[in-house]
């Protein structure tokens, strides 16, 4: 949320710094997360002078260009050339001097140099509005008033703003706090315990008085439930154009760009007083009456961005005498109904909604408008008809209108001020030490809440409506706590704590599993558990029938739980491929959520995501291209570390896979891994292979538990490591071998590894080459040639006969 400096200082006269104003916002919850400087025209017009043209004739070698002189007010005439076709002598004309830094409508810079235009020298620029900044005409150069002095600075002479702006992080408890006003009254109160006491200046309305009354439109609530206040008045004779630059200074200062008067002040107000108002055309209100109701579900209705929506049934709409919806209540204008350059006379709303009604209207709509972001953290009722005769009285300011009818209100339940009762010693407890009472009691007095009653143990008291969030004693202490000051509340050096205890070590195994990831170049990401519903149709793996999904979504992006891990991890990899980081490594641990027949299920995940080079280009090194069986290493790596040596492969059942395989223990999957689909990535904007894993972390975390690791002493004596190279048929694989050799040489064999593999010319048809390395060691002495060669021997002759192997030459 934005807050501008000079628009708080018109309710709090205060003379501090923007950045200890900011300092002691953030001490009082409203935290600042940065200033900056707004300039009602970029570059402050600094370098711009008034001068007065003294000559000015045609360029000797341009038809369309000027040569003139100009009284800077510095007693010399300066040559400049000018191309408007207005230029004359005598005029005030405002110039841009050497070294000005002027701005394009894109913020971008144009400085002014010395030069030479067509063969003659031009020291400066005669500038027009919209190379200053003023307005989009170039018609002509801009003639200020005669009074104007040769000399004076431009920015004294226009109107020319320069403000601070806050950028408040606002929780969403502080629905008080969501306008210049709510944050100058807690503003008030923090300068009270500086010892600084300010006047909060509230805006007068005493002038709002009715001119004539020649156009009533009535108003007819349907359900008092949905909108418990409802004011309008009916201003006419109203002319619709530009807004004054201050009006347009302060929006613009905010971020919102001006659109007309009326619209303007509507956005003013909100942001002032925090209190949403919306302006209807009145000659397309028919019936000259307003009626608040809800429609049938699906009634079409075309918003102000020319979309059509399909309304349901609990919709609040805002409808004319004959049923035709107008606006959707508390969120969103209508398309046929709102302020044109046409429009004369005006019916202005000022209501207050229900939260909950509001926030599930702009939840199904997908929308979220300023209007409902207040609406829905709750404003206050009692302030709809002072918003609405502030908001009258500007209106009437800068368009001349007359309010036409009295004050049109349904408010038939009056809401009152809260009461609650509040004892000293839970406030001693919960702060954590005593605070004097009358401290206390100047801070309540700071923030509006009365003391009804006090005895020496309670304090009896009443809240003001526009504090929605305190209800209960817990509250009032807070709020005791946040204007006294966090910083001040003092602590002992000494801390206290329990020591718990836990057999639960899956955290220490995920850490022991991340350290390995992280050694190997991989990155952990965290993705929100929280997906696109949209999501499952990508695979025939997932099912939209056992989606979990929100009752009441953040936004149609943050709609169902999800159901895999591969989506979160393909979002981050096109965020980053579109950033040119196109090799990547990720690893997250998360859950996946299911919804079935005989429950809801979680399941723990530790999903790999790898695309691009296993490596970074370098001189030594050659490009690597990551492919399946880097992967499936990095995987191996991990089953291996838990404990799992002996891995059975199974082609993958997962759909969003291309190719892919199953890693089981046993009977047990562990694992999937493989290339994803490219439909997938696609549907991503990514245009790299991705290839993927998907652990159960869960089932790997069970099999480590039980994992010992054993340890042993080194060898005393040493190994021998021999080689053969063996003829086979095609059809065998090295794991036959590689078994048959331990079965055929329990005690010496230590290790077995395939390093040649060749298939190629000189070989009989159906045959292949494998050499085979043994290594060999008796732990208690050492090898002699005869037991090795015995050792050889029996291995040939058991590949012979098991698979008809014979030695190559």
């Amino acid at each position: 949320m934005k807050i501008s400096y000079n628009w708080l200082k018109q309710f709090i006269k205060t003379d501090w710094e923007a950045v200890r104003t900011g300092e002691l916002l953030t001490d009082l919850g409203l935290e600042v997360e940065g200033i900056e400087t707004f300039e009602s025209i970029k570059g402050g017009l600094k370098g711009l002078v008034v001068g007065e043209v003294l000559t000015c004739i045609k360029h000797p070698n341009a038809d369309k260009l000027s040569l003139t002189t100009v009284d800077l007010g510095d007693g010399k005439p300066t040559q400049i050339v000018c191309g408007a076709p207005n230029v004359a002598v005598g005029q005030k004309v405002a110039v841009a001097t050497i070294g000005t830094v002027l701005y394009d409508d894109k913020g971008k810079e144009f400085p002014i140099k010395k030069g030479k235009i067509r063969g003659e020298e031009s020291w400066g620029m005669i500038c027009a509005e919209d190379e200053l900044g003023l307005s989009n005409n170039h018609d002509g150069i801009l003639v200020l008033d005669e009074s104007c002095k040769s000399g004076e600075k431009l920015s004294d002479i226009l109107e020319i703003e320069i403000d601070e702006v806050f950028e408040i992080g606002l929780t969403p408890n502080r629905a008080d706090a969501m306008s210049h006003y709510g944050v100058a009254r807690d503003l008030k109160a923090g300068l009270q315990q500086q010892d600084v006491s300010l006047e909060l200046i509230s805006p007068s309305v005493i002038d709002f008085h009715v001119d004539v009354r020649t156009k009533k439109i009535a108003i007819d609530v349907e359900n008092k439930e949905l909108a418990p206040r409802y004011v309008g008045v009916t201003i006419t004779d109203i002319k619709v154009k530009e807004s004054p630059q201050w009006l347009q200074n302060r929006l613009k200062s905010i971020g919102i760009t001006p659109k007309n008067n009326v619209v303007d002040v509507t956005n003013f107000v909100l942001h002032e007083l925090g209190q949403p108002l919306h302006a209807f055309d009145a000659g397309k209100i028919e019936g000259d009456k307003i009626l608040v109701k809800t429609l049938d579900s699906g009634t079409k209705f075309t918003t102000l961005d020319e979309v059509e929506r399909s309304l349901h049934e609990e919709d609040i709409m805002i409808c004319d005498g004959n049923s035709n919806p107008l606006c959707i209540g508390g969120v969103f204008g209508g398309l046929n109904s709102g302020v044109t350059l046409n429009t004369t006379s005006i019916f202005l709303e000022s209501a207050y909604f229900d939260p909950i009604s509001i926030r599930k209207t702009a939840k199904r709509h997908g929308l979220n408008t300023d209007a409902s972001f207040r609406f829905e953290r709750g404003i206050d009722i009692n302030f709809v008809k002072y918003a609405l005769k502030r908001a009258v009285l500007l209106i009437q300011e800068t368009t001349g209108g007359k309010i036409a009818s009295d004050i049109q209100e349904y408010y038939p339940n009056r809401v009152k001020d809260f009461e609650v009762v509040v004892k000293y010693s839970n406030i001693y407890r919960l702060i954590g030490q005593e605070i004097p009472k009358e401290t206390i009691k100047k801070i309540l007095a700071s923030l509006d809440i009365k003391i009804n009653s006090e005895t020496e143990e309670i304090l009896g008291l009443t809240v003001p409506t526009y504090r929605v969030d305190v209800q209960r004693e817990a509250d009032i202490i807070e709020e005791i706590l946040r204007v006294y000051g966090y910083n001040q509340v003092e602590y002992s050096q000494k801390l206290n704590t329990s020591l718990s205890f836990s057999e639960d070590n899956s955290e220490k195994y995920e850490n022991k599993l991340a350290d390995q990831l992280v050694a190997q170049g991989f990155y952990e990401t965290m993705a929100n558990s929280l997906t696109k519903p949209d999501y499952v149709n990508l695979s025939d793996s997932l099912k939209e029938e056992v989606s979990v999904l929100m009752l009441n979504p953040l936004s149609a992006d943050l709609e169902a739980m999800r159901q895999s891990m591969l989506f979160g991890g393909l979002e981050s990899i096109a965020y980053n491929t579109k950033r040119q980081q196109q090799n990547i490594r990720f690893f997250e641990f998360g859950k996946t959520y299911h919804k079935y027949d005989s429950g809801y299920q979680e399941e723990k995940h530790l999903a790999l995501y790898v695309s691009g080079y296993q490596n970074q280009n370098h001189w030594q090194i050659k490009e690597q291209k990551a492919d399946f069986f880097y992967l499936k290493a990095i995987v191996s790596a991990l089953l291996n570390k838990s404990g799992i040596a002996t891995i059975k492969t199974k082609p993958t059942k997962n759909a969003v896979f291309s190719e892919g395989i199953a890693l089981y223990d046993g009977k047990v999957k562990i694992a999937d891994l493989g290339v994803v689909k490219k439909s997938i990535l696609k549907s991503f904007g990514i245009k790299q292979e991705v290839l993927f894993a998907d652990i159960a972390i869960q089932k790997l975390f069970e099999k480590s538990d039980k994992h010992q690791i054993k340890i042993k002493e080194a060898p005393k004596f040493p190994n021998v490591k021999r080689d053969l190279a063996l003829l086979l048929e095609q059809k065998v694989m090295y794991s036959d071998l590689y078994h048959t050799a331990y079965q055929t040489e329990r005690k010496l064999l230590k290790e077995v590894d395939l390093f040649d593999v060749y298939e190629g010319e000189n070989l009989p048809e159906g045959k292949k080459s494998y050499a085979l390395s043994f290594v060999l060691q008796d732990e208690n002495k050492t090898l002699n040639d005869k037991q090795i060669d015995k050792v050889m021997q029996k291995l040939t002759q058991t590949f012979e006969k098991q698979f008809g192997a014979s030695l190559r030459g």
